[in-house]
């Protein structure tokens, strides 16, 4: 088979580790295939040095911070264009990351009339602008996305679109273990990023004198997405004085607490979708500058922010956002699933139907397949 070069921008932590999944899928397919673009640290290491590790810059939480780092943006856009256009690629595959790669795609188009534009991970446009599928069936050539109701919405719209499952479901499956919940344990996640955790992470430490007052025995034990986190944490702890052995940070135990703890706190984001799947009964809980929550407040137009509640089309899970994110309403709910176990049972049960959504796994060799079918199909113009 020839040769193929396979362009890719991922920006954000939860991207690189489901581009690196794909990369890996596409090696299947193709025995010779160059991988180039920008992205993370996983998709670096498969690609080689010519890859470019840009995420510790690119993941930027809220829109000040944007505002903040237009400047880097701009040029980091406008190299990317101009590799895009000096390497030729037989496909540009674009992860998530809809502030950059949307805008890039539509510059893409006019650039390379010809250029095989793949998005991966489905911009949440049904969120906040549902106007603009029509728009992005004018310079995208697919969408492959990990929650089925989004292929119908797009497929109707006018943009072809195929589900392939959601990619977190074949990490997750190896991770799970037979254990036993602990009574006393409750697991913190606030967060994969730096902003998000300065902001949410506090309101988690004020609900724990909250919870102690119920059960003295209690243990708490937070995720830390990295060890720049786990020392931005420690150093919260100790800011605030709170027992430290009541309290432990832990580096790369997610899969491991949302398995023992018997409730939990989580950020809105990709960790509600691996609580559900690991059947965690959990709250919610989001936090953002004013400004972003306002902003977002005249944009977005769905009931829920959590996934599982997306998906269910019902509060399962309790939502705290921004003004009702408050320490004495967070306990009181984790109080409530830790005290009632009928509560834990259903809310457990509706998880069970919310992953059976996600597709039964192999969702990057699904995702692999579409690409090399793509790459293989002569480029149609859309329809005005």
């Amino acid at each position: 088979m020839k040769s193929k070069t396979i362009y890719f921008v991922a920006g954000e932590v939860s991207a690189d580790n489901h581009a690196a999944a794909l990369m890996r899928s596409l090696r299947e397919f193709y025995t010779d295939v160059t991988l180039i673009g920008r992205g993370g640290p996983q998709m670096r290491a498969l690609a080689g040095e010519q890859f470019k590790n840009w995420i510790a810059n690119a993941a930027v939480l809220g829109l000040w911070e944007v505002i903040r780092k237009y400047g880097y943006f701009r040029e980091q856009f406008r190299e990317t264009l101009k590799e895009i256009e000096e390497s030729e690629p037989d496909a540009v595959v674009l992860i998530d990351y809809p502030g950059f790669n949307l805008r890039l795609a539509r510059a893409l188009r006019k650039q390379s009339p010809q250029a095989k534009i793949i998005y991966y991970i489905s911009p949440q446009v049904w969120a906040w602008n549902r106007g603009r599928i029509k728009k992005m069936a004018r310079f995208l050539d697919l969408v492959l996305c990990i929650f089925p109701f989004e292929a119908d919405l797009y497929n109707k719209s006018g943009l072809r679109a195929v589900f392939v499952g959601h990619p977190m479901i074949e990490r997750l499956r190896a991770r799970k273990m037979d254990t036993e919940r602990d009574s006393n344990l409750i697991g913190l996640f606030p967060g994969s990023r730096l902003r998000e955790v300065r902001k949410i992470f506090p309101v988690m430490l004020r609900s724990v004198p909250e919870l102690q007052k119920q059960n003295r025995n209690m243990r708490f034990e937070v995720a830390a997405a990295s060890e720049e986190l786990a020392r931005e944490m420690t150093g919260m702890l100790d800011q605030r004085g709170q027992d430290r052995r009541a309290i432990q940070v832990k580096v790369g135990e997610t899969a491991t607490l949302m398995q023992c703890a018997l409730a939990g706190i989580v950020a809105s984001g990709s960790a509600t979708l691996e609580a559900a799947y690991f059947r965690l009964p959990f709250v919610l809980i989001y936090k953002v500058a004013w400004p972003t929550y306002l902003v977002a407040r005249l944009v977005v137009n769905v009931k829920y922010l959590g996934m599982p509640n997306v998906l269910a089309d019902k509060e399962v899970v309790p939502e705290f956002i921004q003004r009702r994110a408050t320490p004495d309403g967070i306990a009181k709910a984790v109080q409530q699933l830790m005290k009632d176990a009928d509560a834990r049972d259903r809310m457990v049960s509706e998880f069970d139907t919310i992953v059976g959504k996600l597709g039964g796994g192999g969702a990057s060799e699904k995702a692999a397949r579409a690409v090399v079918e793509e790459i293989g199909r002569s480029r149609m113009k859309p329809a005005n």
